[in-house]
C-alpha cells in the first residue's frame, strides 16, 4: 500500500469553517474507485484532508494491487477515529455507501455511525439554478470560483490508468492517480466559500436598515418600493443579483439589499366565518348579522365566501406564505396575498428581518 502525505503551506480558506465545527475535529474525505457498484468494483484510493498545527495537510492511501482494499479501509478508519466531523462532496450518495459496502464485503467492523457528516454537494445543490450553474459538480463549483487544477484527467479516465498501473507500475501512473485525488481534496477546501450561499438562505436575516423609496417604472409611472438592507456574517463568495415576482436581491461581500414593491390600492379582507355575515350589494360590503340585522331585507343577502369581505385603501406588501395577518387579496380566488404596511409595522425591525428571509426564499425557490 502506498501512503502519500503533504502539508499545504500558505493555504488559506476564506470561509469560516470553524463555525461548523472545531477545525481539529474535521476530516475531509474523497475516494477513488474503478466503478460505481461496490460488488463489482475496486476501492483503490482513500484521501483525506485535515487541520493540524495551524496548517492543512493531506494523506492518501493507495492500493498497489486489487487485494489491498482491506488494508486501505483499516488504515483509514484507524486514522479517522481521531475525528468527529466528516466533510465530503456527494459522499452521502457515493463515498460513504461504497465504503460501508466494502467493509461488509470484507467482514470489517467499521461504520460511519460515530461521525457527523456534512455533504457540501447537498448544501449547495438546492441553489444551482439561483446561482445560474449548469450543474453542481465539484469541478463546476471550482470553475465558478476561479479555482485552477493541476490534474487533467477525469475519474473515468483514471480507471484505465489504475488497471494499467496494477499490471505495469510507473511513476507517471502513480502521480496521475494521486494528483487527481489530491486536487479533489484541495478543491473541496477551496469551494467551501460556496457555503456562503447556503448560509444566506438558512441563517436568520437581521435587517440593518429599512426605508421606502419612490421610483419610476418603465412606463414613467411613479411607484413605491421597500428597501431592506442587511449584513451577512459570512460574505458571499461572488457578487450576486436575482429577481422574482418584481422583488430584487443584490449581494456583494457581506452587504445585501432587497427591493420589494409597495402596493397602494384598495384590497379586500375576507372573513372566514361568512355564515355569520350579510352582504350589502349596494354598498359592496359584508356586515356581521348582529349589525346587518337592522338593514332591511331587500338590501341584504346572505354572504358567501366570495363576497364576505371588507375593502380597505392602504399600502401593502406581498407575501407568498401567510407570514403576517390579517392578509388581504384582490379577489377571493386570487393566489396573491398581501399584508398592510402599518405605522406599527414600520417600527418593527424583527418583523422586517423575518420578512427579508421570506422574500429571499421566495426568490430562490423561483429558479
Amino acid at each position: 500500500m502506498r501512503i502519500s502525505e503533504e502539508t499545504l503551506d500558505n493555504f488559506f480558506i476564506s470561509y469560516p469553517l470553524n463555525k461548523l465545527a472545531p477545525l481539529e475535529r474535521i476530516l475531509f474525505l474523497d475516494i477513488e474507485t474503478t466503478g460505481f457498484a461496490a460488488k463489482s468494483s475496486y476501492l483503490y484510493l482513500i484521501g483525506c484532508a485535515y487541520y493540524r498545527g495551524g496548517k492543512w495537510h493531506t494523506i492518501q492511501w493507495m492500493a498497489e494491487n486489487y487485494e489491498q482494499e482491506t488494508e486501505l479501509l483499516k488504515s483509514f478508519f484507524q486514522f479517522a477515529k481521531m475525528y468527529r466531523y466528516l466533510i465530503h462532496f456527494n459522499g452521502n450518495n457515493f463515498d460513504l455507501p461504497f465504503m460501508a459496502q466494502k467493509c461488509a464485503q470484507h467482514s470489517l467492523p467499521y461504520s460511519f455511525e460515530d461521525f457527523e457528516g456534512i455533504d457540501l454537494y447537498k448544501r449547495v445543490a438546492p441553489y444551482k439554478f439561483f446561482l445560474k450553474l449548469p450543474n453542481c459538480k465539484q469541478k463546476t463549483l471550482e470553475q465558478y470560483l476561479g479555482v485552477s487544477r493541476k490534474d487533467v484527467f477525469t475519474g473515468a479516465e483514471l480507471i484505465g490508468i489504475y488497471h494499467d498501473y496494477i499490471k505495469n507500475p510507473s511513476e507517471f501512473s502513480e502521480n496521475a492517480l494521486l494528483l487527481h485525488n489530491a486536487d479533489d481534496l484541495k478543491g473541496m477546501l477551496e469551494v467551501l466559500p460556496m457555503l456562503s450561499y447556503y448560509d444566506l438562505f438558512n441563517h436568520p436575516v437581521k435587517a440593518r436598515k429599512v426605508q421606502a423609496n419612490y421610483y419610476k417604472d418603465s412606463n414613467g409611472n411613479k411607484k413605491r418600493e421597500l428597501v431592506i438592507f442587511f449584513t451577512l456574517d459570512t460574505p458571499l463568495a461572488k457578487p450576486l443579483s436575482a429577481n422574482a415576482n418584481s422583488c430584487f436581491f443584490r449581494g456583494e461581500g457581506a452587504e445585501c439589499s432587497l427591493r420589494i414593491p409597495i402596493l397602494e390600492e384598495e384590497l379586500k379582507y375576507f372573513y372566514s366565518n361568512y355564515h355569520d355575515y350579510y352582504y350589502l350589494p349596494a354598498e359592496d360590503v359584508a356586515l356581521h348579522k348582529s349589525v346587518a340585522g337592522f338593514v332591511e331585507k331587500p338590501y341584504r343577502i346572505p354572504a358567501s365566501a366570495a363576497n364576505c369581505y371588507t375593502r380597505k385603501q392602504s399600502s401593502y406588501l406581498p407575501q407568498w406564505d401567510i407570514l403576517f395577518t390579517p392578509f388581504f387579496k384582490r379577489e377571493y380566488k386570487s393566489h396573491e396575498h398581501f399584508f398592510e404596511l402599518t405605522e406599527e409595522l414600520k417600527k418593527d425591525r424583527a418583523a422586517f428581518s423575518k420578512y427579508a428571509g421570506h422574500i429571499l426564499n421566495m426568490i430562490a425557490s423561483s429558479y
